[in-house]
Order: C-alpha cells, then structure tokens, then sequence
C-alpha cells in the first residue's frame, strides 16, 4: 500500500512535468553547444524555502568549482558560464526551470534538485529533451537512467554499512522515524532489508510529512517500543525539532543511525549539546574530516565564503560534480550530450577531492566513493569510527541486472522490484 500511494504520487510528479515540455522537441542539447564562446552549466538549487540549509550549501559548491576552473583556464579553453535559479524548495518552479535552460538557454548540464521529489519531478523534461542532470546529492538510490549521473551517497554506501555495524554493537530492535516521501519512504525500504539481512527485528516505524515540527506522540512511541537502535531519516528545517525534542525526553542509552543528518544539515552544532549525543552517521563527506585534501578544501571554502556555517557533504557533491563534468568534456573533446555520457560511462572519469577519489561507475550512472563512519560525542563533536574506501553502488547491475551502457530504461527502481 505504501508503495503504491508513492507510486501514484511520483506518476502525477511526471505527469505533470511532461506537460511543460516543448511538443515535438529535438532537444536543444541533442547537438550540444560547442560552438558557443562559453560552456554553460545550469545550477537550479533551493536558496529559499524549507531546503535551503542545504541548497545554499550547493549553490556556493557550484559557484566555487566554477571559479577555480575559470581562473585555471576553463574547460577546452572556454570559460564557464553559470545560469544560476533559486528553484525555492518548489517542485514546480524546478519544472519551469528546468524546461528554460533547457530550451532558452540551451544550457550544456544541469546541476540540481535536493528533494527525490523534485529530482523525478524534472527527469522526464530531461529524458525528453536529451539533457544532461548531474543529481549531487544523497539519495535513495534506483535510479537508472541514460540522461542522470548520481554523485552523492546511496544505500549501498550509507545503509548497508551502518545498519550491520548498529545491529551487531548495540541489539537487534529497531525502531524507523522517516521523512514521509520518496528520499524517507524508499531509504526506509532499505533499512527494512538491511534489518531481515542482519538477524534483526523491527519494532516500529513512522512516516512522518515535511511540515511537522512537533514530536511527542512519536517519541512516546519510540518509549513504548524499547528499541535497540532508533533510525532517523528526516529532511528539512522543520523535521530537525525532533532532536531537541529527543534531547531534552528524558529517554537515554538508545543510539541513533542516521545517513542524512549531521552531514547535511549540521544539527550536531545548530543544537545545544547532548541532543544528538550517540549518533551515528555513515556520510561520504562531513568538514570534521580531516585529511591534507578535505582541510585545503576547507581553507578555499571559506576563504570565498567566510559566513558560512558548515560544510556538508552535498555541498562537496556539488564541487565535485562540476569537476567530474569537467572531466568528462575534456575527455570527450566536446559538450556534445551523447559524446559526454560514453566518456562519464568509460569508468574513466574520476576527480580526486576533499572526499577523496570520486569515480563514475558507467554501468550504473553512480559515484564510487568513500564512506566514513562517525559518532557524535555528548559534546557534539564528531569521532572518525570507521572509513570504507572505494565503495562501489552496483545495486542496479549485480541485481537488477542493469548496465545503462547497454540500454537505459529511464526508470526508478526500489528493493521491492
């Protein structure tokens, strides 16, 4: 049933998004624009809205990544020009966006979308116009499809190493709070495997909608379940109370498991000491990391940016697309849409940054990355627990059987397929 209400809803998304589309386009990028005097790459980010704690985060990613390839000479020789939208955390302006690059501006990739929701909201226009969507974000994963190159964290990075190390140290219950849409509901899926997968049992799980801010009657819940581990999948401004709301319940000893909070929204400083006191948080990027690269990364930063207040791992997935795309162009020798995709899709495209080495599997439009395991401590500082190097996403080829250099089925898939 639940996958079948979120099935419904995604079909309305694409619906919807079709009929933005120019009827009987050819695609302003089927031939590329590399006659033009500047490589354009679109950013459509969240600056205002419910996700813009991270959207800002990925527009200076973008800005910064632009600035250090025009300043060392462009992409082949030409400047990069940025047509930046404030897409305002809304689906439909993404829509609208996304059809105005692509169609008026003609724009050589997109870098955008937060939310899943949004992301399936302009994929269609994409496909449809035979574009270029670099998603630099962590998501829910399943996503096959010859238009989209996904550079942030997926299940297979974040879940399946955390929920083995979180069952085998701390017990088998575990109690799933998650965001009630595409990112919270497949994301749960995940850990509903991983749990079967690892001996485990679950002893309750809620989804809960974007707008909800308050949360007593969910930790009563939690109370009267007595897990063992308690997963936290939420997303946005309003959905992070719950952690000053958990701190200060007065339950204590139960860990929490998270592949989204901290690394991208910082709750770890935005809130007062000990409300995420034992979290942990598998992240393929968070500013604790300190490495000689990740520190260097960090001087740039905030040299440009001297106000901001974190560096969160969509943020480095944003810079790191931008060089990835770089990457692949300089291989290619063009802009051209189809000679981008076989470079991204040789398995030779890699850029190594402040997360480390970052390689675009070409069966799967996916990133290989490392992952980190951290803990944050009563006083909110993190702890490096664990790093797995080179984690590779082959979810889509080892089970669906998928290899997008073959064909693409410009669908999303989930673990109940």
């Amino acid at each position: 049933m639940r996958w079948k209400k979120l099935m419904a809803a995604s079909a309305m998304l694409i619906a919807a998004a079709l009929t933005f589309t120019a009827c009987g386009s050819t695609g302003a990028n089927e031939s590329g624009s590399s006659d033009s005097d500047t490589i354009k790459i679109a950013v459509l980010e969240d600056t205002s809205g419910d996700n813009s704690l991270v959207g800002v985060q990925k527009y200076h990613g973008a800005q910064l990544a632009i600035e250090e390839i025009n300043e060392s000479g462009g992409i082949l020789g030409k400047q990069v020009e940025m047509i930046f939208s404030d897409c305002q955390s809304n689906n439909n302006v993404y829509q609208e966006m996304a059809n105005k690059v692509i169609l008026e501006d003609q724009v050589d990739v997109i870098m955008g979308c937060y939310t899943s929701a949004s992301r399936e909201a302009i994929r269609p226009i994409v496909e449809e116009n035979n574009a270029l969507l670099f998603y630099n974000n962590q998501y829910e994963g399943g996503v096959a499809s010859h238009n989209v190159f996904c550079t942030g964290a997926v299940p297979e990075h974040q879940i399946t190493t955390l929920m083995e190390g979180m069952i085998k140290e701390y017990g088998p219950k575990v109690y799933i709070i998650a965001a009630d849409y595409n990112f919270g509901q497949i994301s749960a899926m995940w850990v509903e495997q991983e749990i079967q997968n690892n001996g485990g049992e679950l002893v309750g799980e809620e989804f809960i909608p974007l707008e909800v801010s308050q949360f007593s009657s969910t930790i009563a819940n939690i109370q009267a379940a007595q897990p063992d581990v308690l997963v936290t999948l939420l997303v946005g401004t309003a959905q992070s109370s719950f952690y000053e709301q958990w701190g200060t319940s007065g339950i204590e000893g139960c860990p929490m498991a998270s592949t989204v909070n901290i690394a991208q929204g910082y709750e770890h400083l935005r809130f007062n000491p000990p409300a995420l006191e034992n979290m942990y948080v598998t992240a393929t990027y968070v500013e604790e990391l300190d490495t000689p690269a990740s520190n260097d990364f960090k001087d740039r930063w905030h040299a440009m940016f001297p106000d901001e207040p974190y560096i969160g791992m969509e943020a480095e997935a944003e810079y790191t697309g931008v060089y990835l795309y770089k990457a692949a162009v300089e291989k290619a020798g063009t802009t051209d849409v189809e000679a981008v995709i076989d470079a991204l899709e040789s398995g030779e495209i890699s850029f190594d940054g402040p997360a480390g080495t970052v390689t675009i599997d070409g069966a799967t439009h996916h990133a290989i990355r490392n992952v980190y395991l951290f803990k944050c401590n009563a006083d909110h500082s993190l702890t490096l627990e664990e790093t797995w190097e080179a984690v590779k996403p082959d979810w889509l080829s080892s089970v669906m059987g998928i290899d997008l250099r073959v064909e693409a089925p410009n669908e999303q898939y989930t673990p109940l397929d």
